[in-house]
């Protein structure tokens, strides 16, 4: 499935709902200008996925169903451009070198600390407009984000 819009987008995936959801409102209160999705497992955001094609991924690794290295591994296969930002409960080296294989952007030990998921964030952002200069909507998050997260908009340009 091609992208068809043009404003950023993230996918939040984590089976504790009220992690999920409270990622969502602080990400899109944060960054206002990105849509935000948020899934309770990596099969519901790997359809989620498929249907809004985010730019970012910010994914627990053990989750039911679908675990975040499977779903991962599927979004990938899809759109190889993707950045994910991995969470995890426990510091498993095993479960980090897997998903290494597949590649991330950060990886955060819950709980997750809000101002180094917002970095992380803002440098996949940046990172998104350095890839793609036509993509005016990543310089118009950073710009109107609630602080740039220590990323410069000299970055983006």
């Amino acid at each position: 499935m091609e992208r068809s819009q043009s404003k950023l987008s993230i996918l939040v995936v984590d089976d504790y709902k009220n992690a999920s959801e409270t990622m969502g409102l602080a990400i899109a209160s944060k960054f206002p200008d990105v849509t935000v999705y948020t899934a309770g497992n990596g099969k519901i955001g790997l359809d989620l996925f498929k249907e809004h094609m985010p730019d970012i991924v910010i994914t627990d690794i053990n989750m039911p169903e679908m675990d975040g290295i499977q779903m991962a591994t599927e979004i990938k296969s899809a759109r190889s451009d993707v950045r994910f930002i991995v969470l995890t409960a426990n510091s498993d080296n095993e479960l980090l070198d897997e998903f290494s294989e597949i590649g991330y952007e950060d990886f955060m030990i819950k709980p997750i600390e809000f101002n180094r998921l917002f970095a992380a964030i803002g440098k996949c952002i940046a990172e998104v407009a350095q890839r793609s200069q036509s993509f005016s909507g990543a310089r118009r998050v950073l710009s109107h984000s609630k602080e740039t997260c220590g990323i410069s908009l000299t970055q983006v340009a």
